[in-house]
């Protein structure tokens, strides 16, 4: 009787440890829907890449799309599940709820720290995984594509607690896009056509008023940009370089700007401080292709 009890007890402990983790339930190299991770004002669609063997206290990869994408697609056209594989973090794919599935990035909500909309829905699956997956709370990293990357700059600004780091691929500044009063998920075409020009100061404060009062170190940033960009253009890289530096504290001209052997040729990396990169790729659209080697390098994971 002892013996079954205990062997009940046991099965009944080790159901509640999982239920607890949560991922251990994911089935492994399978993306899978999950729900139940907190406010989420605009039911956005979650769904997460377990790989085969998870690395003890994983790192956590948001992965954004684009407009007209979805999470299955971005999934299924880029590498971060298969190298997951290989570093053994976890990817979170969001999927965006609007028609033209593209983020919001322009409404007082979004760019406000947990005053809602789609970036709090996208901060809350990350808290999610560091409460009940393990995840290492200092490796937690977003990245994206277009209106992807405009949201990671989102969640850099508005969530810099969670967020260690993101890459920015083909991109505005943080708050570039802000439309106060108007519909969430609105295109601001003055921004897009590189027509906010601001001082570095009124970037940053930007980025000081998404989160009032805080005072911790905001998430390390890599941006991408094309200088044949006709959808964002190029001027936006500037922006951004102009908002990040002065949020960081660091020169205007970089320590570095180099033709990295990793890239091809016609792309520059002008690093400003161990906090900043911003990749230029000579005759390139829209977008930059994916590059999830040099991301994953740049967020120490590879």
């Amino acid at each position: 009787m002892f013996r079954k009890l205990a062997a009940i007890a046991t099965l009944f402990l080790a159901a509640l440890r999982a239920v607890h983790r949560g991922l251990d339930s994911i089935p492994a190299s399978t993306l899978t829907p999950f729900t139940d991770f907190g406010e989420n004002p605009n039911d956005v669609q979650m769904y997460v890449y377990k790989p085969a063997h998870v690395a003890a206290n994983p790192a956590l990869l948001v992965a954004i799309h684009y407009c007209s994408g979805t999470a299955q697609g971005y999934f299924s056209r880029s590498k971060f599940a298969q190298l997951a594989e290989t570093y053994g973090y976890v990817v979170i794919y969001p999927s965006s709820p609007h028609p033209d599935t593209c983020w919001d990035v322009s409404s007082d909500a979004t760019l406000t720290h947990d005053g809602g909309s789609d970036s709090l829905s996208i901060a809350n699956a990350a808290r999610h995984a560091v409460a009940c997956w393990d995840v290492a709370p200092a490796r937690v990293f977003a990245l994206g594509t277009s209106s992807g990357a405009m949201m990671t700059a989102v969640l850099a600004g508005a969530y810099p607690d969670i967020f260690a780091a993101g890459v920015v691929d083909s991109g505005v500044a943080f708050g570039c896009f802000a439309l106060p009063g108007a519909a969430e998920d609105s295109w601001s075409a003055r921004c897009a056509a590189g027509e906010l020009v601001r001082t570095g100061a009124a970037w940053a404060a930007e980025v000081a008023a998404a989160y009032a009062g805080y005072g911790g170190a905001y998430p390390r940033m890599q941006v991408w940009h094309g200088t044949a960009d006709a959808t964002l253009h190029l001027q936006n890289f500037y922006e951004q370089i102009k908002q990040w530096t002065t949020v960081f504290g660091y020169a205007a001209t970089p320590v570095s700007n180099v033709s990295e052997a990793a890239l091809p040729s016609g792309y520059s990396n002008a690093t400003f401080g161990p906090r900043l990169q911003a990749i230029l790729a000579q005759g390139v659209g829209h977008t930059v292709p994916l590059f999830e080697q040099q991301y994953l390098e740049f967020f120490g994971i590879a």
